[in-house]
């Protein structure tokens, strides 16, 4: 079972091909050769060969096309089974892996873990279609009906925690306790920024560089360490290199078209599950704020603010906050957010 010491050197691992390789070693004496430039290896868009904290299943989907759901599943640590599981659902632009000290202190907790990959997302089928929370709460169930759970708790972050509340409030009785981590979507987006092309969002998507999308990853963790985010920012450049990747593309343009047209806000008034929403005090992050104006971006509220304005708004819900945290607590104030998490599943 990972601690956080181990789950730092295990993502350090994933980031040990370095756009510089390091001069290997000389004999005494020996007349240092300029060091080569070494490039990263490609990597499918369906991020084969990434490392994951466990083994990968995949469930087999009827749409359109036939589809493969990834996920993995943990039972709880021995001796120590509650006879519940979690569901840990992922943001938008982060892999499962992140997921690792929190699979790990779930199940010294005594509940069994499963980790799905959303479809259009990390190790799962990457689809050219309209994406909708709808088809991925369904598909979520039949992860959940195939492995023969009648009711769950989520754990919900970003993009994942939008799609819990998309599944809470349509099948509330499937869901025992519902968090919700720096989820997105408590804002309705369209009334600040206009709705964006296909194209548009692509080329957006197309023009990161290795430096802009580090720039772009590190807004998300003001305390957390660049060391620690740098395998999100190599991944997502080694993604750049595969034959697939103008797919891949799309998909990630077809994605915040779903973000965009499909808020969450008013869905927590309907909400029926008991909801812990947690989130870090300075984070900032809002999909899509490039296209808005400057009017506009100072109308548009923080997720921060969003999230006390929501916790303001429906009592019956609870709502933690991280001072100095940014968009991702389970990696920047891991004790806390471990803390919280078991406080509330336990109750």
């Amino acid at each position: 079972m990972k601690t956080a010491a181990s789950r730092r050197a295990f993502l350090a691992g994933a980031a040990a091909t370095p756009l510089l390789a390091a001069a290997p070693a000389r004999a005494s004496g020996e007349t240092a050769a300029p060091e080569k430039e070494k490039t990263l290896e490609p990597m499918g868009i369906c991020f084969e060969g990434w490392p994951y904290p466990g083994p990968v299943k995949f469930l087999a989907l009827d749409h359109a096309e036939p589809l493969r759901m990834a996920y993995m599943d943990f039972p709880a640590a021995p001796g120590l089974a509650r006879n519940r599981a979690v569901l840990l659902l992922h943001g938008k632009n982060f892999d499962s892996s992140y997921w690792t000290d929190a699979i790990a202190f779930l199940r010294r907790a005594g509940f069994r873990v499963i980790v799905p990959d959303q479809i259009g997302f990390n190790k799962s089928s990457k689809p050219i279609k309209t994406y909708s929370f709808a088809d991925l709460a369904a598909n979520t169930l039949a992860l959940a009906d195939g492995l023969g759970l009648r009711t769950f708790d989520v754990i919900g972050h970003s993009t994942g925690g939008m799609l819990a509340a998309h599944l809470a409030a349509k099948h509330p009785g499937r869901i025992n306790r519902l968090i919700l981590e720096d989820p997105i979507g408590l804002v309705d987006y369209r009334d600040h920024i206009p709705p964006q092309t296909l194209a548009t969002l692509e080329k957006a998507e197309a023009d990161y560089d290795e430096a802009g999308y580090r720039a772009f990853v590190a807004r998300y963790f003001p305390k957390l360490p660049p060391a620690q985010y740098e395998p999100f920012v190599v991944s997502r450049m080694r993604l750049a290199l595969s034959g697939d990747y103008p797919r891949y593309l799309r998909v990630v343009a077809l994605t915040y078209q779903m973000i965009y047209n499909e808020p969450a806000r008013k869905l927590y008034a309907t909400l029926k599950p008991p909801t812990l929403l947690m989130s870090g005090a300075e984070d900032q992050s809002t999909p899509l704020i490039g296209y808005a104006s400057p009017e506009a971006k100072k109308k548009i509220p923080s997720l921060a603010q969003a999230a006390r304005d929501v916790a303001k708004a429906h009592s019956a819900l609870r709502h933690v906050e991280f001072p100095g945290v940014g968009h991702v607590p389970h990696l920047e104030a891991p004790q806390d957010f471990q803390r919280e998490v078991l406080a509330f599943l336990q109750a």
